[in-house]
């Protein structure tokens, strides 16, 4: 016998439409809203890291270029002639090392190509070993 009414409990009810809802008002807004970049705006300052000063070495060739294009081999100028001509006069600066490390030195305003030019210059060359100097970023 049951003395006690039976407490009938009515199933839970999640009701998803009006999350939906949200969530699309939501992302309706957030597109609208965005503002889209193009590539060409990007604007970058080149270069700058974080990383101690490396101490200069006797088997390296100093390669410096400036925002104009003027080149320098260990602190002379060169006149670039053609990647042929600044591959011998890598060769000429080299001496008797047979596979020097090639320190460019570049301005952060310097055209990408003068660049490419001394990389060129140094696969011409043979000298396989490239790294680049930077300033000290920001901290």
């Amino acid at each position: 016998m049951r003395f006690r009414p039976r407490a009938y409990r009515d199933e839970p009810e999640i009701n998803f439409i009006p999350l939906i809802d949200v969530l699309l008002v939501m992302l309706i807004f957030l597109m609208v809203t965005t503002t889209y970049s193009r590539y060409a705006e990007l604007h970058i300052s080149l270069p700058t890291a974080d990383a101690d000063a490396q101490q200069e070495k006797r088997d390296q060739v100093d390669v410096a270029v400036d925002a104009q294009g003027r080149y320098s081999i260990n602190r002379t100028a060169i006149a670039f002639n053609g990647t042929p001509a600044f591959s011998a006069e890598l060769k000429r600066a080299a001496g008797a090392t047979p596979d020097p490390v090639v320190v460019i030195s570049a301005d952060a305003n310097a055209p990408h190509q003068s660049v490419i030019n001394i990389m060129e210059a140094a696969r011409l060359a043979g000298y396989s070993k490239i790294t680049f100097t930077t300033q000290a970023g920001k901290k």
